[in-house]
Formats: C-alpha cells, sequence, structure tokens
C-alpha cells in the first residue's frame, strides 16, 4: 500500500522532478517507509512505500526493470500474485524481488494490458514503456485503490490523490456544476471520472487507460459482471454454502498475503465481527482486534462496545478499545478534512481517521467490513425501495435515496450552479445498464460499482493511509461480489437483509450480534449539530471566503442554521454539516493554494 504520482510530457518538455518531488511530498503519510523517484524523456514519477510484501529495498519503487524496458509506481495489494509469479516463471521470467510489484511488471509484458484482469486484489499502478513511449494506467475493479489526475495540451499527470495533483501547480480549480450537482445529491458521492474540481479527474474502477508521449488517450472498460439469475437453479442452502466459501476465501487471501501482522477493525457489527469468526474458522488464534467509540448523545449512543466485547470475549482477540471525547474531535477534524482526497460529508470519517491514528502505532494492515451491506442488502432502505411499484427506477430510488431533490438542489446553490437535474440522469443511466434481472439487481450492481467507491470505500482508504495503515476489504473481492450479484435480491433481503451473512453466522457469533438493529460507526456530533460544533460550522458558512465562493444560496444556509437539527437528509445525515464539509475542504485543500 502505497502512493504514486508521475508526469507524461505531451510538448518535447522534461517533466519538472521538483514539481515530481513536491507531489510525492503529498503521498508522504500514505508511505512513510521509503520515497523515490524516476524520470526517462518525457515521463517522470514519483512513488512514497508502506512496506507490507517484500520488506526489503528490492520492493522499493519506481521499480525499473531494464531487461524489460518498464518501469512500474503501484498501490495496492495483489493476492494472487504467488500464482501469477509461478505462471510467469513458467514463460522464462526471472525475478529481482519476492514481492507482488515486480510480478505486475512481468505480467504487462507477457499479456500486455489484458494482464489487469489476472489481477486478483486492489490496485492502482502505472506502467511506462521505455521502448513504445507510452503509459498504462488501471484501476482495481471496485476502485479500492484511487487513482486522480489531470490532463493539458502539454501535459498528463497523476496521483494517488488530489492534494498530489494540485501541489504540481496549473490545475482548474473552479467547481464543477455537475459534480456538484451530485455531492449534494448522493451523500458526497461523485460518480468518476468527475471530482468536484473541473480540472481534476479519477480513472474509473475496472478501467484502464494508455496514453503516447504525443498526448493520444485510449481508455477500456475490463470488467464488468452481471446481475442475472444462473441457467441452473440453485437451492437456498447451495447459496449458503458457496457465499461461505467464497468469503472464507477472501479473508484468507487478506491474511496470508503479507509479510507483517493483520488485524480486524472491530466495529460491533455483524460484518466486522464475521471477519473474526472466520479467521478463527481458517484456523488463526493470535487475532488482533480493534475497536472506538465517542460520547453518547440523548438521541443516540457513541459507542457499539457492548457488541464488540461479546465477540471479543467469544474469541478471545488481542483487543485494543479507543474512547474519544467530543472535544477531541473538533480538535482534530481539520486533519481528518485535510487527509480527504474528496469532500467526504460521512460521519465516520472521523472516527476511521482517529482509529486509524491508534491502530498504526500497532500494526500496519487491518481488515475491514466495508461492502458487506452493499453487497448482500444491508440498509434500510433497500426493502423500501423493493417495496415501491409506481414510477421510474429512478424515481423508486430517489424516493429513499437522494439527499436532496433537484427542486431543493436548486435552492441550496446560487443561480451560476443552478441547471438540469444532473444526477437524475446519472442514476438512470447506471440503473439502465444491461444484464440486471431487476430493478433491485440494478440498484445493488450501481451501489457495488458506483456509491461505494466514493463514499465508504474512500473513505476507508484516505482515513486509514493517512497514518500508513492498509485497510483490506474481503467483502469487496470481486469474485464474491460476483457471486452475490446472481443471488436473488429477495434472499439477500431476506429478515431484513444481509440475510445470507446472518445465516452464515449462527453458532460463530453471538445472537445478540446477529440480531441487533442494523448500527453504523457512530459519531453523533456530526449528526445532531449543536453546542461547538455548531458554533464551528456556522463560522465557516458565514467566514469571507466561503460568501465570495458563492457557491451557496444564503437564504438556504440561514435557513439551516436557524434550525440545524431539523434538516436531516433520507439517509439521517445533517444538511449543515453536508454544506460546511465542502467549504471547509475547499478552504483548506484549495484556498491555501494561493493564500
Amino acid at each position: 500500500m502505497c502512493g504514486l504520482c508521475g508526469e507524461l510530457r505531451f510538448d518535447g518538455e522534461m517533466p519538472d522532478m521538483g514539481m515530481i518531488q513536491r507531489m510525492t511530498d503529498k503521498l508522504k503519510r500514505r508511505g512513510p517507509d521509503h520515497g523515490g523517484c524516476y524520470s526517462d524523456g518525457p515521463l517522470g514519477l514519483g512513488h512514497r512505500r508502506l512496506s507490507v510484501i517484500d520488506l526489503s529495498e528490492h520492493a522499493h519503487q519506481p521499480m525499473v526493470d531494464q531487461e524489460l524496458g518498464l518501469a512500474l509506481v503501484f498501490n495496492g495489494a495483489i493476492y494472487n500474485y504467488p500464482q501469477l509469479r509461478e505462471e510467469l516463471r513458467g514463460k522464462g521470467y526471472h525475478f529481482f524481488s519476492d514481492g507482488d510489484t515486480e510480478v505486475i511488471i512481468k505480467a504487462y509484458h507477457a499479456w500486455g494490458e489484458a494482464c489487469v484482469e489476472r489481477l486478483h486484489g486492489m490496485f492502482a499502478f502505472a506502467i511506462w514503456n521505455q521502448h513504445e513511449k507510452t503509459l498504462f494506467v488501471a484501476r482495481d475493479r471496485l476502485g479500492i485503490k484511487p487513482l486522480y489526475y489531470t490532463r493539458s495540451g502539454s501535459f498528463f499527470r497523476f496521483a494517488s490523490n488530489v492534494q498530489a495533483i494540485l501541489a504540481g501547480g496549473g490545475v482548474d480549480t473552479s467547481i464543477d456544476p455537475v459534480a456538484l450537482h451530485h455531492q449534494f445529491s448522493l451523500h458526497a458521492v461523485i460518480p468518476a471520472p468527475l471530482t468536484i474540481l473541473n480540472g481534476v479527474r479519477k480513472l474509473q474502477p475496472g478501467h484502464c487507460m494508455t496514453i503516447s508521449a504525443n498526448g493520444d488517450e485510449s481508455v477500456r472498460r475490463y470488467w464488468h459482471f452481471p446481475a442475472t439469475r444462473p441457467e441452473r437453479p440453485v437451492s437456498d442452502d447451495e447459496w449458503l454454502e458457496r457465499i461461505h466459501e467464497a468469503l472464507r476465501n477472501a479473508v484468507r487471501k487478506r491474511n496470508e498475503i503479507a509479510d507483517v501482522p493483520v488485524g480486524v477493525l472491530l466495529s460491533g457489527g455483524l460484518d466486522s465481527s464475521l471477519l473474526v469468526a472466520l479467521l478463527a474458522e481458517i484456523g488463526i488464534s493470535d487475532i488482533r482486534t480493534f475497536s472506538i467509540g465517542f460520547e453518547d448523545h440523548p438521541e443516540e449512543k457513541g459507542s457499539e462496545f457492548e457488541y464488540s466485547d461479546l465477540v471479543v470475549e467469544r474469541y478471545a482477540t488481542d483487543h485494543r478499545k479507543f474512547s474519544i471525547a467530543n472535544s477531541e474531535v473538533l480538535k482534530r477534524l481539520p486533519e481528518a478534512v485535510d487527509a480527504m482526497a474528496e469532500p467526504m460529508v460521512g460521519q465516520d470519517a472521523v472516527a476511521f481517521y482517529l482509529l486509524s491514528e491508534q491502530v498504526s502505532k500497532e500494526i500496519k494492515v487491518v481488515q475491514s467490513g466495508q461492502g458487506a451491506d452493499e453487497v448482500f442488502g444491508g440498509y434500510f432502505w433497500y426493502p423500501r425501495m423493493m417495496d415501491e411499484s409506481a414510477g421510474t427506477p429512478v424515481e423508486r430510488f430517489a424516493r429513499h435515496y437522494f439527499d436532496r431533490d433537484h427542486e431543493e438542489f436548486l435552492h441550496t446553490v446560487s443561480p451560476a450552479y443552478r441547471g438540469a437535474d444532473h444526477t437524475t440522469l446519472k442514476v438512470a443511466e447506471l440503473l439502465a445498464e444491461p444484464e440486471a434481472d431487476s430493478f433491485m439487481d440494478a440498484v445493488l450492481r450501481m451501489d457495488v460499482t458506483t456509491l461505494i467507491v466514493d463514499d465508504p470505500v474512500k473513505r476507508v482508504d484516505n482515513m486509514t493511509m493517512a497514518w500508513g495503515l492498509e485497510a483490506r476489504v474481503p467483502f469487496l473481492d470481486h469474485e464474491l461480489v460476483e457471486l452475490a450479484a446472481r443471488c436473488p435480491p429477495e434472499f439477500k433481503l431476506r429478515e431484513g437483509g444481509k440475510y445470507p451473512l446472518k445465516a452464515m453466522a449462527r453458532g460463530l457469533l453471538p445472537d445478540a450480534v446477529i440480531d441487533r438493529p442494523k448500527g453504523y460507526f457512530p459519531m453523533p456530533a456530526l449528526k445532531y449539530v449543536r453546542g461547538e460544533f455548531l458554533h464551528f460550522m456556522r463560522e465557516i458558512l458565514t467566514s469571507r471566503a466561503c460568501i465570495e465562493r458563492g457557491v451557496y444560496s444564503r437564504a438556504y444556509v440561514d435557513m439551516l442554521l436557524a434550525a440545524p437539527e431539523m434538516h436531516h437528509t433520507r439517509l439521517q445525515g445533517s444538511k449543515l454539516w453536508h454544506l460546511a464539509l465542502l467549504e471547509f475542504w475547499l478552504q483548506r485543500n484549495v484556498d491555501t493554494l494561493s493564500a
């Protein structure tokens, strides 16, 4: 797990390696163990390394294979690299390192851009072909690892976060009005390739791109999966058996493929608790677990320790429990916002940031439960959507998911940002993709391939990597995702959702953990905004910078500030926090460039 960046010039100029170093410096927290740069003609690369697989200097990056004429920067983990290594050895390739990085180089040389379809894991990487003067970049199927880029007539520049892109200079930082519509309608999800900034884009999950030294560019989607029933009927018991085996294999791979210990972020919910149970099931006895909790609010508890403690007791894990005061949350909030590659409103971002800080002092790699709710239908809005019958697919979805309908969005922003209903158009396009048997099949596939990428998955990557902690997400193993997509939605949504996981957990976990109401990583101070948190948000939204930026309707801001606890989204997020977070992110990450 690492941070990468680079620039390819189209204008005959050499890359500015001082600029590459500035970009690399913005990635240092993602890779605290080693840094390096490389240049060849029009191409410059930078890399920061977190040493997890092959801890030796032979695996440092940028990795250059002079014999093959290839140079690579890579972020992620390839779980099937031992098998690929043996296959490539059979083809006559020789290796000078013992990790997954060099396997990608050889795989690209052997199979070209089709190598991505053979990689099993999470990854973003760029390979420079010294002979052909082409740059090949790719992102994993589920978008677990980020890859941002900007381009002009004279260069293509890329990095693991937006901050590194901005450090390179010359980027259009004006607000993209289409992305702004998504930001306030889809819980801060801006589907790739857009970002909130006009000058920054991101490679779509399951896509790869080739750019030549003359600026020619080609993009290919290499992964798509059907959400249709198998030709042969499958019984409930067979579905449960297949899912259990696939998830157990996903957990095993993410535990074995590392040269350092692997722990678990244990929230107390079903998903992370099941990871602990499956690790025990495959014979792991020394399981390390970590939990975090916050102060209670009258409306909502701030921790789930009562449930995580049951799992710790059942499996005798080596457990660490951290309690955080609200005063600490507000004090550390600016740091968490600085670590966000894009503005994220999820209340658990700060929780993951503070938890990762503590966990990183003891361990480098953890497994986390992200993805289970999307893959197996665990959220409360899924049954409501399934019960809907009136309207188009996007109308059925929007009633239970959109943070703001288009009419409210028009009241949220100033006239300069009002326009078409971009979010409805985008979601309708995604729901209409072929090979989905039903409306709910299309919804769940869209959630896994698009919405989750730029909400919980990005949040976990950013907040853990801010402390040099690698988070692995077995519920987003692409083979498990493909299997679950063939499973009938009615089966997944049985008993309120996630029925296959609940059935699997019987006998492995205490019933209290399985049957508890669906919980979230609690951070109630950002949901019920009052006291010093309200003062903090008021200062942001009434600041000179916010007023001069002119994104928001002042009447809408005044309405939220007058009654902050009355205005929540359909997903129970604070609308005031949504506005304050975007403005604060812009102040911290964009305004500072010209300060």
